[in-house]
């Protein structure tokens, strides 16, 4: 858990005071709905019953970028890349990255995404077991080749970390040799910062060591005893932080995500989309 007496003073004298004592130097001068995006594994259960409809409900409240995931459904949850990306052209709404696999059926996800016309096309696990150094090295190796292949059809592609990626083999970082390994012209990362501090990292730490390598985040609080994600301001990420530091990270696109609910994916998105509209 990371800066945590500041989080707590912040929690102490309140949200709204919070952000207007930091407004000036963070800068936020625009409203969440212009801001931020989320990630549809979020919604994943109803997305899956009726994509349209949730993407409807979603536009509803304020959120026009999205980031889908593959499903059992597919890549956009039973809908065409062109069904998908005229479906949010028709809410307002900017695809603007997928989770994918890379795997045999790559080629075939390029294409959906090119179709889809989404900017990103990010690697949600490692494509090969082994919390090892060289495998970390042929992970690299296989991004900087799917970078390659994605640059060629105007497509950026990226991953998306969990917390094992910060274990260590002898004494180096496994995420670390990650980074140090992959051409940042080729590869760029999406930070999940719940990830990071359940790992017991800090995220400002990579974003001074790897500058503006971060062109994504998954702004995601968690519990920090149980492991799981939960609504903003409940658990141990200071936002107000990583939001006064964003500019280093070099983030484009900010993502909210989170996987388990207080009661439902909605009502804890307009929770956090409150917590977000006080700063």
């Amino acid at each position: 858990m990371i800066h945590s007496n500041r989080r707590n003073f912040l929690k102490q004298s309140g949200l709204a005071a919070a952000g207007s004592l930091l407004l000036p130097t963070m800068g936020f001068a625009f409203s969440p709905s212009e801001k931020y995006g989320v990630q549809l594994y979020t919604f994943r259960d109803e997305m899956a019953k009726d994509a349209k409809g949730t993407l409807e409900q979603i536009a509803s409240i304020g959120i026009k970028k999205i980031e889908s995931a593959r499903s059992k459904e597919g890549l956009y949850y039973g809908l065409s890349p062109k069904e998908m990306k005229a479906t949010c052209d028709s809410l307002g709404m900017q695809l603007c990255s997928g989770h994918v696999a890379l795997d045999r059926d790559f080629d075939n996800t390029m294409r959906q995404a090119v179709e889809s016309g989404q900017e990103y096309v990010i690697c949600s696990s490692l494509p090969s077991k082994g919390q090892n150094i060289d495998n970390y090295k042929k992970v690299a190796d296989a991004f900087n080749e799917a970078g390659k292949a994605c640059k060629k059809l105007g497509l950026k592609f990226g991953y998306h970390n969990h917390e094992y990626e910060f274990e260590s083999d002898k004494d180096e970082v496994l995420y670390d040799v990650l980074m140090d390994n992959t051409d940042p012209e080729l590869v760029h990362m999406e930070l999940d910062l719940g990830w990071v501090i359940v790992a017991e990292k800090d995220p400002l730490h990579y974003f001074k060591k790897y500058p503006n390598r971060f062109p994504l985040w998954h702004l995601k609080d968690m519990n920090m005893q149980e492991k799981v994600s939960t609504e903003f301001g409940k658990g141990g990420l200071d936002i107000v932080m990583m939001m006064e530091n964003k500019s280093a990270s070099g983030v484009k696109h900010i993502f909210i995500e989170q996987e388990e609910y207080a009661s439902t994916p909605m009502e804890s998105m307009k929770e956090n989309m409150s917590f977000l509209k006080a700063l």
